[in-house]
């Protein structure tokens, strides 16, 4: 039970666990692209979800928590929600990140909670107002606009396609895994820890399966400390480090804002990774322009709208 009971209070504190989960999604994607020049996408989203589950069933044990008293359909929505949102989109979003760098692949990011807004409305029959539209029509806008100027500067147009795939297909898996996950969830007490666990084991059951498929030698990069840029050993602490604040610490921060500020407030200042980015990037000696900069403002505006209503 919190020790503040002020409404305005708790709305503030929420706010800034949303904003705090924000720059932790934004300093670990700079981690992970580091990672995915070692460590393919499927091998990384493997090692890194199979730790932040650990902490997760460690935490929940010293909590206390009982054994989730759901049905078996909630349990299967939920694990559904995991192997698409967990095991497609954040190997697809790793893969982004290898193709486009932690700027754009994040601004693609912010085309999720539109196409949540979308697949709701599609399929859980939830209303849109007329400013949820023009949110969405601005945010795409906004993304179109740096697509444009990222595509005049860089390099490898054929690169930037292909990363660009990678990122919707990323923002999609993660909005209906999203999607599904609340529809299960509104007939459920399950608790935020244990549903991001059943999540998270799914997806690591479903990215079991691929590696068990692939071909080529698996995990190589833990038997070749001369062919990688990084010891094996590096690379483990880089993904335990960025497994606890990228995975664990910032689903726990974003549940707790989900709690304690209101869900609009809370999904648009969770949104705000993109600006978080452009400090850390221009900190990195990467060239930041205006346009770039003016881009994002207006994507994030579009999704302030989206939820203004909420």
């Amino acid at each position: 039970m919190p020790l503040i009971n002020d409404p305005k209070s708790l709305a503030i504190l929420g706010g800034a666990a949303a904003l705090l989960a924000a720059f932790l999604w934004s300093a670990a994607a700079v981690i992970f692209r580091k990672l995915g020049e070692n460590i393919p996408p499927t091998e990384l989203n493997l090692v890194k979800g199979s730790l932040a589950v650990s902490m997760m069933i460690v935490t929940t044990l010293l909590l206390g928590e009982k054994s989730p008293n759901t049905s078996t359909f909630t349990l299967i929505l939920l694990a559904l929600s995991g192997v698409i949102g967990i095991g497609l989109g954040d190997t697809a979003y790793f893969e982004s990140l290898n193709k486009l760098g932690t700027r754009l692949a994040l601004l693609m990011g912010v085309l999720s909670p539109p196409m949540a807004g979308l697949i709701s409305w599609g399929f859980l029959g939830e209303k849109l107002p007329v400013i949820s539209w023009l949110g969405i029509m601005i945010t795409l806008v906004g993304v179109s606009w740096v697509i444009m100027q990222e595509q005049s500067d860089h390099p490898v147009k054929r690169q930037m396609w292909i990363g660009l795939i990678f990122a919707f297909i990323a923002s999609l898996s993660q909005s209906i895994g999203a999607v599904i996950s609340r529809y299960a969830l509104t007939s459920s007490d399950i608790s935020a820890l244990q549903t991001a666990i059943i999540r998270l084991l799914a997806g690591i059951g479903s990215l079991l399966i691929v590696i068990a498929f692939q071909k080529g030698k698996r995990f190589a990069w833990l038997k070749k400390s001369d062919a990688v840029n990084l010891t094996p050993r590096k690379l483990l602490g880089m993904i335990a480090l960025v497994g606890f604040i990228g995975t664990y610490l910032a689903i726990w921060l974003q549940q707790v804002a989900l709690q304690l500020a209101p869900a609009g407030i809370t999904q648009t200042l969770l949104s705000t990774s993109p600006i978080f980015i452009l400090p850390i990037a221009a900190l990195r000696g990467e060239k930041v322009s205006w346009k770039a900069v003016l881009g994002v403002i207006v994507s994030l505006a579009g999704v302030v709208l989206l939820f203004s209503v909420s």
